[in-house]
């Protein structure tokens, strides 16, 4: 039940203040929700926006790490 509670507050949560993890982790919880058919049709498309502002989250983090291993490497270079 902790991890329905913990996905409930991750859902309420602005996507721009949630970490890669915590958006990861609830855009797996609405592909399963999609996947096995327990979302109520009339919250479908939301579900399916919030999913997609999470993958653009999700690809965000991913290139700002992206930028700051290059830095630290580059740093390394000097």
């Amino acid at each position: 039940m902790a991890a329905s509670s913990g996905a409930k507050k991750s859902a309420e949560t602005p996507v721009e203040q949630l970490g890669y993890a915590e958006a990861l982790a609830e855009l797996e919880e609405i592909l399963q929700g999609l996947e096995g058919g327990s979302v109520d049709v009339d919250r479908l498309t939301e579900r399916v926006t919030r999913a997609r502002a999470l993958i653009t989250r999700c690809r965000e983090r991913i290139g700002d790490a992206r930028v700051q291993i290059e830095q630290v490497v580059a740093d390394l270079d000097d």
